[in-house]
């Protein structure tokens, strides 16, 4: 076991969580919301640290990000639990533990300093953590980042968002990509998606991510049918956006297969994306791909200014054609595109 951070000891021996935003409080013997902290006698304890359910070197492209990195590999990991309950889930298998017991013996232990080796020996530019939610094992991907920073080697939060503030200042120094799902935008969606009854906090940490610690932000929302493809969910991601993180900022607009609970329901029409994707830009966002449809002419990187295509792709394969640094290499357009030789821009407040 190892003890967690960022948390307040109460009376009775009761502790608070202050790494997500439940902000859950435990009583000892007990479990906070996403059933890996537990309250031992007044001490919260983490019962993943360095426990890994999945391993792989993935494409940047498969978190999904097309602007950081392109064509880079990463390596990715995944453990076990989640703070949201989402009726979609493509990971539900090791996202949704009902008690710790139910971790599997095979879990694999990956230490800090292992992650930062094996990112360096399969030639990847970096480590995500991504798979489940990554907040669920905080303690741990901070102890990651602190090190693959120093080995120059980037990193990403692949995330519902979720996070405290302090969380998010306590990581920050150390956390390049802050990959984002928005998963609709009014109560009535996170509610019966995901059982969050206060979601707008979301919103805040992705702008405090971005401003704050100068991390590249990218959002990814799942259109569900009859769930959040209504123009109205649309139109106020896109138009948050455009306002709160800037027209530069990539929207992926995805599609949703069955899975989990909503078996029912069918793969979101491409027509639906579509939608999405005019919504997007007519909001005034430069960049809005469709995911999960290869082949779709959405899934590429078009200069706004010039109107040619500086990245090319095809599912998780990626051709950099026309990029030169952040900007367009045919115009000098920025695209707000991270490559080699970026440096972040912290704020000081």
């Amino acid at each position: 076991m190892f003890e967690g951070l960022l948390y307040e000891k109460l009376p009775d021996s009761r502790v608070r969580c202050n790494v997500c935003q439940w902000r859950c409080v435990i009583g000892t013997g007990k479990f906070g919301v996403c059933r890996v902290r537990r309250n031992d006698g007044g001490v919260l304890h983490v019962l993943n640290y360095a426990q890994a359910s999945s391993v792989a070197v993935d494409p940047i492209e498969k978190k999904p990000l097309f602007h950081f990195f392109p064509g880079s590999l990463a390596l990715s990991l995944g453990s076990w639990g989640c703070n949201f309950h989402c009726k979609h889930c493509q990971n539900w298998q090791i996202s949704c533990v009902a008690e710790p017991a139910e971790m599997p013996d095979e879990s694999r232990r990956i230490s800090p300093e292992e992650a930062v080796s094996l990112a360096k020996q399969r030639n990847c530019g970096g480590i995500t953590w991504t798979y489940n939610e990554p907040s669920i094992w905080f303690e741990y991907t901070l102890d990651s980042a602190k090190l693959a920073k120093k080995d120059g080697l980037y990193t990403g939060y692949v995330t519902n968002g979720y996070l405290t503030p302090e969380a998010l200042d306590t990581i920050g120094p150390y956390l390049d990509a802050w990959r984002v799902d928005i998963k609709g935008f009014s109560d009535v969606l996170y509610r019966d998606l995901a059982k969050i009854p206060r979601w707008l906090g979301i919103l805040e940490v992705a702008t405090r991510a971005q401003r704050k610690w100068g991390m590249h932000v990218e959002v990814v929302t799942n259109v569900i049918p009859t769930m959040n493809d209504d123009d109205e969910q649309l139109e106020g991601i896109s138009g948050w956006m455009r306002d709160e993180l800037g027209e530069l900022t990539p929207w992926h607009v995805t599609r949703f297969y069955p899975h989990h609970n909503l078996m029912h329901l069918p793969p979101t029409p491409i027509a639906s994306l579509e939608k999405g994707y005019d919504i997007g830009k007519k909001a005034g966002l430069r960049f809005v791909y469709l995911g999960n449809v290869p082949g779709h002419t959405a899934e590429n990187t078009g200069c706004y200014s010039c109107d040619k295509v500086v990245i090319q792709r095809f599912g998780y394969d990626t051709h950099v054609v026309g990029v030169d640094g952040s900007k367009c290499k045919f115009c000098g357009a920025e695209l707000n595109i991270k490559t080699i030789g970026w440096s972040r821009q912290v704020s000081a407040s």
